[in-house]
């Protein structure tokens, strides 16, 4: 007796569609599809709306790699994004606004976090490079990248965010973090503290040093003696913020007052202050809002950074530069607002 085999399940698959296919439903030519596809101009409204309700209905998906092949400008229609740690919401939010920027446009965005890691900034930028991006955006992990060379090499417009490298002839958009940092720590001289501690990240980044640059301007401003302060530095994370606190509380004269000069940080300070009974008896005042901050009891007191505003104006400043129209390198500054909620408003106990 004979067997015969299973007959397999064959899934139909549907063809992938090609522009040939686009220019005959939309009842133009290739080219016109071509044109399309790559912006370019000169095609009627009409025409580009039948070619685009044709791709979508074919679900066409165009090769943009190759296509930058042949168009006259090279474009690939994509960005290259480098943010600081996707965990953080600043970096988040940045993110977002550069997406919703370059979505208006018809570009795409590829981003990468940097988790402060200067070879991870490296690595991230060359990868782009190989993407054939059209420009970048950046947050610098460190003072002299060894990359810039190449970037222009190639004329690729780059454009600084929250963090650039110390070197002139860039494109920067940052937080005013000096006068914020100083307004903050004005904000607790002003209630009656004269022992203030300052956490910040790493001293090497120029947030961080734009930010103790600021806070010993207010305490100079005000006559107060330096070695009033306390100065913890290169903390990395909430935890070691939160160890921080506990050493500084268990010492001789702590602090009455603490500025955390970075959002994570101060996640850190409220934990250690709820751990050690203090949150209603030490004043802080944070660098860069937190989610439900003013739901805390007492409410955080912040100085607030408009990242949507810092990744907005990158994105804008981009596009400038690629479309031709960016002039000399410009250092936009976002100003910083101080949002008194209660925790900076604490009196010295």
């Amino acid at each position: 007796m004979t067997t015969k085999p299973p007959t397999e399940s064959r899934q139909y698959v549907r063809p992938r569609a090609t522009m040939k296919h686009v220019a005959s439903l939309a009842g133009v030519g290739i080219k016109t599809v071509s044109r399309v596809i790559n912006g370019e101009p000169n095609v009627a409204e009409a025409t580009a709306a039948k070619v685009w309700d044709a791709v979508r209905a074919l679900d066409y998906q165009p090769d943009l790699q190759a296509g930058s092949l042949r168009r006259a400008d090279g474009r690939t229609r994509t960005l290259g994004l480098l943010v600081g740690s996707v965990d953080n919401p600043f970096s988040g939010a940045i993110h977002r606004a550069v997406e919703d920027a370059a979505a208006d446009r018809g570009v795409s965005v590829f981003a990468s976090s940097l988790d402060d890691d200067p070879s991870r900034e490296g690595d991230a930028v060359r990868n782009f490079l190989q993407r054939r991006v059209d420009a970048l955006i950046l947050t610098a992990a460190r003072a002299t990248p060894d990359y810039l060379e190449q970037i222009r090499d190639r004329g690729i417009p780059v454009v600084y965010v929250d963090r650039e490298p110390l070197m002139g002839g860039l494109d920067t958009v940052a937080s005013d973090n000096r006068d914020g940092a100083r307004r903050a720590t004005q904000h607790l001289i002003d209630h009656g503290h004269r022992r203030i501690a300052l956490l910040v990240d790493r001293m090497d980044l120029i947030t961080a040093a734009q930010r103790h640059q600021g806070f010993f301007d207010a305490l100079g401003a005000a006559g107060i003696p330096t070695g009033d302060a306390s100065l913890v530095a290169e903390l990395h994370d909430a935890q070691q913020a939160r160890d921080a606190v506990h050493r500084l509380m268990a010492s001789g004269e702590p602090p009455t007052a603490i500025f955390s000069a970075q959002n994570l940080i101060t996640l850190g300070v409220l934990h250690a202050l709820r751990e050690l009974g203090l949150e209603h008896t030490t004043a802080l005042v944070g660098f860069d809002d937190l989610p439900l901050a003013d739901l805390m009891d007492p409410g955080v007191s912040v100085v607030a950074q408009d990242p949507q505003e810092i990744g907005r104006a990158a994105a804008e400043r981009v596009f400038a530069l690629l479309d031709g129209t960016g002039g000399e390198p410009r250092r936009i500054v976002v100003p910083t607002t101080l949002i008194a909620r209660g925790s900076g408003e604490l009196p010295p106990h």
